[in-house]
């Protein structure tokens, strides 16, 4: 495995029609909305659907949804407990190989980081550790704020003989139409730890590029979630010679008429530092 040279900073834009980019369980599955009334996708969000793209690749994923497991493990404990040298390590109690171990074996493990706290039989079979990750990914927020469209829908089939011969009311949420902004960076330090590489950086790019293959669903038909730009910035130094607050602002966005339906309706200027490399990737 190689080594990640410098830091990394990069901005995904994001358009959703129709859509909902993210529902909130705890408000009747309503697309997320700050108090402002700007439209939300979480960081768990992105990172599910980044894991998902790269298991797609063919990459070694640890926390893989349960519906997309593909070595018939039922949990993340038994996907720890099926890893020989990692059980090794943790007989040894040496928390140090384990987590080296984690780190080679799974992309996402060394990307993002994981906390493996597993309980045992016993307090020497019981697991603590905690793994920090180079790549942080910010929740990505609307431009403006967002029109939600709400409809009722009616299930008019049941699932079981027995049960009431009468029409069931739900209710269906979208995002009419919206320009979202997810922000992120790399770290050198931390990708020393785990051992993240410049081949896992382009993975991570080619992942963000085409983050929407494979996840359509009736709340995100394919088509209505669409990345149409990734600014992807390389620094010139291990630790960056800008930090990625600043970096980051060098993206402005601005609606080009007052209700933008398409992403032709925004206008995105891209300001420069002097020294830091901008490729800038259309979306798939």
């Amino acid at each position: 495995m190689g080594e990640f040279t410098n830091k990394i900073d990069f901005e995904v834009l994001v358009m959703v029609q129709n859509a909902n980019p993210n529902g909130d369980p705890l408000n009747g599955n309503r697309p997320r909305e700050t108090y402002d009334g700007y439209g939300e996708i979480s960081d768990v969000c992105i990172k599910r659907k980044i894991r998902n793209r790269l298991q797609d690749m063919g990459e070694n994923i640890f926390v893989q949804s349960e519906e997309r497991s593909d070595d018939e493990c039922k949990s993340l404990s038994d996907r720890a407990k099926s890893n020989e040298e990692m059980q090794k390590a943790q007989k040894d109690k040496d928390w140090e190989a384990y987590a080296k171990v984690a780190c080679r074996t799974w992309i996402d493990v060394r990307s993002f980081g994981q906390v493996f706290a597993f309980s045992g039989k016993t307090k020497k079979e019981a697991v603590s550790i905690g793994i920090r990750g180079p790549v942080s990914l910010h929740s990505g927020f609307s431009v403006l704020p967002v029109s939600i469209d709400s409809m009722q829908i009616t299930k008019s089939v049941n699932s079981e003989e027995k049960e009431d011969k009468v029409a069931r009311m739900g209710m269906k949420h979208k995002v009419h139409s919206a320009l979202y902004v997810v922000k992120g960076s790399i770290n050198h330090q931390l990708a020393e730890k785990t051992g993240f590489s410049d081949e896992d950086a382009e993975k991570i790019k080619e992942a963000l590029r085409t983050l929407f293959v494979n996840d359509s669903s009736s709340a995100r038909p394919d088509g209505s979630m669409e990345v149409c730009r990734v600014y992807w910035w390389k620094h010139n130094c291990p630790m960056g010679q800008y930090s990625s607050a600043k970096v980051h602002r060098l993206v402005k966005v601005t609606a080009k008429v007052d209700d933008p339906k398409s992403f032709e309706d925004y206008e995105i200027i891209i300001e420069s530092l002097p020294d830091l490399e901008l490729e800038e990737i259309e979306g798939i």
